[in-house]
């Protein structure tokens, strides 16, 4: 699946202006992760498990 293809999103906790934010976009088997500042650099992609002990080492859930 190419970047364009992919639908992303911010948190609705980002900041409105210039404030470094993460977007992603999830698929049915991985969700893709990139810096919204450098859209073209590299991402992650993360499998449900990786994804989801991520956001549990942020506190999210």
């Amino acid at each position: 699946m190419s970047d364009t293809d992919l639908a992303w999103f911010k948190s609705s906790y980002s900041s409105s202006g210039d404030g470094d934010c993460v977007e992603v976009a999830a698929c049915p088997t991985t969700v893709h992760v990139r810096d919204s500042k450098r859209p073209q650099d590299a991402q992650l992609a993360l499998g449900p498990a990786a994804w989801g002990a991520f956001l549990a080492g942020c506190g999210r859930i």
